[in-house]
Order: structure tokens, then sequence, then C-alpha cells
């Protein structure tokens, strides 16, 4: 793109890619011009610790690309400056099930569901500066990025963007070619001063990695979105620890059979959810509440920390950096499902209060059954996150699942802690 505005300056804007060596500055810049979520007096400003690819860096495949201006004047000087950038990474989830059967003994045995794979790009952090917006940066952005993704054998590309997003949502359906897809809610919950009880009807255990994939890729891997790569998930540093919620007595630390011996003999209600440390990747700050705001909120804390016993719904310090703990891989079977997610929760609330985290969050599909034993604030929660996806390939992974652009949603989704 070149530019020749009224003093005969020439403007030219280069998409290429991050220099982490030199480019560090000029992004942090452009993430403290733009606000993240809709517009309105508060607003929501994210610090990335000085790493700009944090938030892609854990994924198998990984780019980020930086828009830069180049301004030339009549002395031939040049004058560069970042003013936009985006990142993508690519990975192989699941895109549908399809029914096997065992062979020669396939009348003996019930048909048994197996996850279909599709290699799917995920778009995210994509920003413009506020000064050089409506000059079609973003498109360039985006489509030099599904270029990177095509050359990496990906079949659909999605994004997450708010549905008041207008600008965004017009960007992306209007001009790129993404079709809305899913709308998963994300459930935030803050952080108190006082622990929060949790059921004495309840044990939770905390499974070991390699327990916590068996149970996952035999209960979980047919769920939309789940990453066949769960196993560089859950050996992550960033991954505080995968637990599973069961009667009182059923199992102790001592007493767990392993995950196989354990689903082949469930006990009549159980839940299981991972906890991500998103809080060692960036931090969050609200930004443009009132004094009168900012007086409550302290006072509330202020009242929780005097009497921790009397269980006072504090609001916590946002208004300030802070970190969050995110809640991924959540499920359950049986009639207490809910009740054990309710109490899974009340112990990550609880393991987030010991690290220093303001809120604790998740996303889940807008059918998941067990939403209703997550604990959140509808004030700080999004209830309709938008998802939007693109096929970039004609050629599909697998002919049962056709074009998964025009499926129909599931129950649930399974939401990778690496791409909040």
């Amino acid at each position: 793109m070149v530019e020749v505005d009224s003093t005969a300056v020439v403007v030219v804007v280069v998409v290429r890619m991050f220099d982490a060596e030199k480019d560090g500055g000029g992004v942090e810049e452009v993430e403290r011009k733009c606000e993240v979520g809709p517009s309105g007096k508060l607003s929501l400003y994210t610090d990335l610790l000085g790493d700009p690819i944090c938030r892609v860096r854990h994924s198998p495949s990984y780019l980020m690309l930086v828009a830069e201006t180049m301004v030339i004047g009549k002395d031939d000087k040049e004058k560069r400056e970042i003013v936009g950038m985006i990142r993508g990474c690519v990975k192989t989830v699941t895109c549908g099930k399809k029914l096997s059967r065992s062979g020669k003994n396939a009348h003996h045995h019930p048909s048994k569901s197996l996850p279909v794979y599709a290699k799917l790009a995920y778009i995210l952090g994509l920003r413009v500066s506020p000064s050089h917006r409506r000059m079609g940066i973003g498109l360039r952005l985006v489509r030099r990025m599904e270029e990177w993704f095509r050359e990496n054998g990906a079949e659909y590309s999605y994004i997450a963007t708010e549905n008041d997003n207008q600008p965004s949502v017009k960007l992306f359906t209007d001009k790129c070619g993404y079709s809305k897809f899913r709308t998963p809610s994300i459930l935030v919950h803050p952080v108190f001063a006082h622990r929060v009880p949790v059921s004495h009807q309840v044990t939770v255990l905390k499974l070991s990695p390699s327990d916590a994939e068996a149970l996952y890729r035999h209960r979980f891997s047919t769920t939309e979105f789940f990453p066949r790569d769960i196993d560089s998930v859950l050996n992550n540093k960033l991954n505080l620890g995968t637990f599973v919620a069961v009667p009182d007595g059923a199992y102790s630390a001592e007493s767990w059979p392993g995950s196989d011996r354990f689903l082949a003999e469930p006990p009549e209600s159980w839940a299981v959810l991972s906890v991500w440390n998103c809080k060692d990747v960036f931090r969050l700050e609200v930004r443009g509440a009132s004094l009168l705001r900012k007086g409550f909120a302290k006072t509330t804390r202020l009242v929780d920390r005097a009497f921790p016993w009397l269980h006072f719904p504090s609001v916590p310090e946002v208004f300030r950096p802070f970190g969050l703990h995110f809640l991924y891989g959540l499920g359950g079977e049986g009639p207490n499902s809910v009740k054990f997610t309710k109490a899974l929760c009340g112990f990550a609330h609880n393991l987030a209060k010991e690290y220093g985290c303001g809120v604790v969050a998740t996303e889940v599909s807008s059918r998941e059954p067990l939403r209703l034993g997550i604990p959140h604030w509808k004030v700080l929660s999004c209830a309709e996150d938008l998802w939007c996806i693109k096929r970039l390939e004609e050629d599909y992974s697998d002919g049962s699942v056709g074009d998964w652009t025009k499926s129909p949603p599931g129950v649930s989704i399974f939401v990778d802690p690496r791409e909040f």
C-alpha cells in the first residue's frame, strides 16, 4: 500500500513478520492505544508482560505479523511506525465424530464414536492503531495470515470476537468471508478475600498428566474443538492440574485406581476440570471507572478481609493489573454432576486465591448442562461470545463430516486454554 499526501510525502504500509528484537516497543504502544471489548466508559486493557507472542507461543505452530508504515519525506529520510499486528496459530482439533464397529466382532459390540479431526487455524490479537483505522490495514493483516495458514495445511480458520464489536464482525463476515458459527459464554467469577467452602460430600483428587490425558481422550475426544495434542496442554508448565470430584469416601489419593479403571466402573456422579495459569502469561486491567465505583469496590474488599467468616461477596481489585486462572476441560456424568462441578469451581477459586488472582474464568457452550454449576457474576461475564469460521480448502480431511462450517452446534465445546 502506497499513499501520497498533499506535501508529496510518500507513506508505504508493509506487512511483515514480527521481529522480537526491534518490534517489542512498537507493539506495546499499539496495545496500549487499543481497547479490548465493547466500547463504553469501561475498557479492558491487556498487559502481555513484555512478550507479544505469549498467547500463541504454546501452540504447535504460530506466527505474528506486524503492519508498519514507512514515511518518506522530501529529504528521503524514513520514519517507521508499527500501526497494527495479528497473531495466528494452527493445530489439529475434533470437528465431528463417526461410528466405528470392531471388525468381525461388530455384532457383539455396540458402535463406538470416534473423533474426526481437522487442521484448524485461529486468529487472535488483531490490533490496528486508532489513528490508522479504516485504511484497510486490518484486512491486509488477515489476508496475509490466511496465506500462512494455507501454507501450513489449515483446512479452516476461526476467530472469536464480541457480538457487539461491529467493526470486527463486519471485517470478518463482510470482507473476509467468515460466517457466524458458535456463541459460547465466558463466565467470570471474582476471587474473594475469603476461601469458598467446598461441600464435605465431595472429594477432590488431583490427577497426574498421563491419567488426565487418558480420561480426556476416553470421554471427551469427540467433543468439538478438542485438541489432538491434549498431552502437550496437560504437560505444559502453565497447567496447574486436572482435578476430579467424586462422592466423599469413594476414592482417596492412595486408592485412586487410575483413569482406565475409574471409567470402567465410575461412581454414580463425578466431574472434572483443569486449571490454566494465565496470570503468568498476561494481566488485565479495567480502566475508566469512576471514583465512586472504585471506592465501593475497595470497601467490599476491606469488609471481606476484616470478617472472612461472613463470606461477603467482595468486588476484586480489577482497576489495577490483575491475573486470572482459566478453567477448561469441564465435564462430568451423573445426576449430581452439576453439584460436583460447583464443588470443583469452589476448589479452583481457593487455588486462585493462593496464587493472588483477581478472577477465575471459563468458556463453555451456550448449551452446556454443567454451566448451572459454574458460579459467575453476570456483570463480569459475556453471555454470548461470537466465534466465526471460514473454510480455507476445498477438500475435507474426512467425508463423514463434510463442510464443518455448516454443521449444527453440539452440546459441549472444548476451549483450548492456550488461546484464551
